[in-house]
């Protein structure tokens, strides 16, 4: 049976691919568990793919791209974030897959972007075989512009989140230690106080029995 977050990254994972080429979603990776995505492409198509580890353990998962054959384009272990860029070597369905098998007890939130073939240009611009006029250059330009745009936005965000991540982590730390240590004094004054009431004690001698 298919889990809630599971379900939402494969209904994510399928509007992307019916609207765009393009696929990007933050997903939760389960301690000891693998998550693979599936990209049907032709060949000599150029992909990129990109990813970051938000939050959990060490901020690592280890990654591979897979091509239709078995061969295996893209491979690394216990990554923090990287891109790669890569062409179709032949048609058919591209599995990319997250492995957090080497950890048995951190769950891991992964960002990922996917990006198939070239971007789609404006809807108008290119429909006519004349030049561009200096409006529809100009709105090529803008366009282009947004997107980077919007790709730097999402690299701050994600920066961000994982700066909150591990500042909240800290403070939690910071927070059970500062516990412990409160904890440690009053044990020890304690302790202090009820050996110096021990030694003050009148306890009874042989000279006070005689």
């Amino acid at each position: 049976m298919f889990t809630a977050p599971l379900l939402f990254t494969i209904l994510i994972t399928i509007i992307n691919g019916v609207l765009s080429k393009s696929v990007e979603l933050t997903f939760e990776l389960p301690d000891s568990a693998e998550e693979c995505f599936y990209q049907t492409m032709d060949k000599d198509t150029a992909a990129s793919l990109e990813y970051q580890v938000i939050s959990g353990g060490q901020y690592d998962v280890s990654v591979k791209i897979e091509a239709p054959n078995r061969q295996i384009i893209y491979q690394q272990e216990k990554m923090q974030y990287d891109s790669h860029q890569f062409t179709a070597l032949a048609s058919g369905d591209y599995k990319v897959c997250f492995s957090n098998e080497f950890s048995t007890f951190s769950h891991k939130l992964v960002y990922m972007e996917l990006n198939v073939g070239p971007e789609q240009p404006l809807p108008g611009v290119g429909d006519h075989a004349t030049v561009l006029t200096q409006l529809e250059t100009s709105a090529e330009e803008i366009h282009s512009a947004l997107n980077r745009i919007i790709d730097h936005q999402t690299h701050h965000r994600l920066r961000e989140a994982q700066g909150r991540k591990r500042a909240e982590d800290l403070n939690e730390k910071v927070f059970w230690w500062s516990m412990g240590e409160t904890l440690a004094i009053v044990c020890v004054a304690f302790t202090q106080v009820m050996i110096l009431k021990n030694f003050f004690s009148d306890k009874p001698t042989l000279y006070n029995r005689l």
